[in-house]
């Protein structure tokens, strides 16, 4: 037998057992030649073999205790009690004596064994503690710029010795793999989780566990290795952890990335507001001096009036541009007042700038002295914009409707159209600044500032804005303000 083979031997536990066995034995003739040489008396003898056993229980373990203690007694019978060389007791106390002995090792060896088991378990308790305390302090440190994956399956493999570690990642689609893994076990954890299929398997000492992120499954974890199954349930709940964290973190960045450029077009759009507010005043007094002036022609005058409706209406945008600036600051100082809402009503549409169209909008106000505790100029402005939105994409020559009424606690306002359907994962975002709903922002201008504006106005009273929509029975926005005056707005 080669050098190998007799280290593979010793190496596995059968091996090992009958070593120690040997060991006992060699240790056993030794102990007998000295004191049979020295003609040591019974007493003598039985504590020397009694030293041994319990070394053996100590070092190897019970049924290795036992054995020699079998050994040591039939070695007593043998050579140290009368006749000598011969397995006869002639002697009652000897008799005793030597079944005290084997009780007394039995006993000893076993409270030895159990000691033994139970220190051990300990360091392999304490060390299992030192690693996951180990991972879970690395696992802090994790790049969360880079997937963890990798950074786990290296940190894990590394700090528990175990033979192979497999990790995917539900989230990012990814599977990561250090150590050593057969050719059939290429998507161990892959399938473990599409499966759902987590278990042991002592013999191969395979250990398959599915990441949960409260409830959820974000991935699977499957290692090779000496591990309990408590080490692995944690490791498995660490490396969900950091998987959940780095989503978490990708959201939160995603999220950041998309403020930072949320404000810095916004700021952008403010700047040009104020910048663009001067010349659109001196070309808006220009058009105005123009037909003051008269001796126009036909098609001259049409070109002013033209060039003075385009200024209005840029200047109005630029004020709404600033007006949700300060809005979303609260520099706004809101001048609050009694507005009768039916007053206010007929105001914006005699201020409409497409008169012909007045009369294809019906008005119906429950209560013609209803009144709200409002700024005017920014419940004007809503009502305006909700006018405004419904003349674009409403079909032409379809009614327009305007509905006012109060319930017990809020006065509720309401601009109802025909047009195009809004869909539902739209009709919360249409109200963000610069979003136009896909399908509509190419057939019809606009610029994606007005509702978020109104949104603005309507969170400054302590309100809200919503929108329903549906193929049959139309689109309406709503606006919805507090019945009671409130005294801080």
């Amino acid at each position: 037998m080669g050098n190998s083979s007799v280290v593979r031997w010793t190496n596995s536990k059968k091996g090992r057992f009958l070593a120690q066995c040997l060991a006992a034995c060699v240790a056993l003739a030794i102990l007998t030649w000295v004191g049979f040489a020295l003609r040591l008396n019974l007493a003598t003898a039985s504590f020397l073999y009694l030293l041994l056993v319990v070394m053996m229980a100590l070092l190897c373990g019970f049924w290795q205790a036992s054995i020699t203690s079998v050994l040591a007694v039939g070695c007593l019978d043998y050579f140290f009690t009368q006749p000598l060389l011969h397995f006869v007791m002639t002697d009652p106390q000897e008799v005793v004596a030597l079944g005290a002995f084997e009780v007394t090792t039995i006993v000893i060896s076993r409270l030895s064994a159990k000691e033994l088991r139970s220190s051990r378990e300990a360091a392999a308790h304490r060390v299992a503690m030192e690693q996951l305390y180990e991972l879970s302090r690395n696992s802090l440190l994790l790049d969360m710029h880079q997937a963890p994956g990798p950074q786990l399956v290296v940190l894990i493999h590394r700090i528990f010795g175990v033979q192979a570690v497999d990790l995917f990642d539900l989230n990012l689609g990814r599977q990561d793999r250090a150590g050593e893994w057969n050719e059939g076990e290429v998507n161990l954890a892959r399938d473990c989780c599409q499966r759902g299929e987590a278990g042991d398997d002592p013999e191969s000492e395979t250990w398959r566990r599915i990441l949960l992120a409260g409830s959820e499954p974000v991935g699977a974890l499957v290692m090779r290795g000496k591990l309990s199954p408590l080490v692995v349930d944690a490791l498995a709940s660490l490396a969900a952890i950091a998987i959940d964290r780095h989503q978490s973190f990708e959201k939160e960045e995603r999220a950041e990335t998309a403020s930072k450029g949320e404000q810095l077009r916004a700021a952008v759009m403010d700047a040009l507001a104020h910048e663009f507010k001067t010349p659109l005043t001196a070309v808006q007094t220009a058009s105005s001096g123009l037909l003051e002036l008269g001796e126009l022609s036909g098609a001259q005058r049409d070109l002013v009036n033209l060039i003075d409706g385009e200024a209005v209406r840029l200047n109005q945008l630029c004020t709404r541009l600033l007006l949700t600036a300060k809005l979303e600051t609260e520099e706004l100082g809101l001048k609050t007042g009694d507005v009768n809402v039916q007053e206010l009503i007929s105001e914006v549409l005699a201020d409409s700038p497409d008169p012909p169209e007045k009369g294809r909008i019906k008005v119906h106000v429950d209560d013609p002295s209803l009144t709200l505790h409002a700024d005017r100029g920014l419940l004007g402005m809503i009502l305006a914009q909700y006018l405004e939105n419904a003349r674009k994409y409403a079909i032409p020559d379809s009614p327009i409707e305007i509905a006012a009424r109060r319930s017990r606690t809020e006065v509720l306002i309401s601009v109802h159209n025909f047009g195009p359907t809004i869909r539902i994962e739209d009709r919360e975002r249409i109200f963000d600044r610069f979003y136009r709903a896909p399908g509509i922002k190419d057939t019809v201008p606009g610029t994606g500032i007005g509702l978020s504006v109104v949104r603005k106005a309507a969170e400054a009273h302590h309100g809200h804005v919503w929108v329903i929509s549906d193929e049959k029975e139309g689109t309406t926005f709503f606006l919805s303000l507090p019945a009671a005056a409130r005294r801080k707005l």
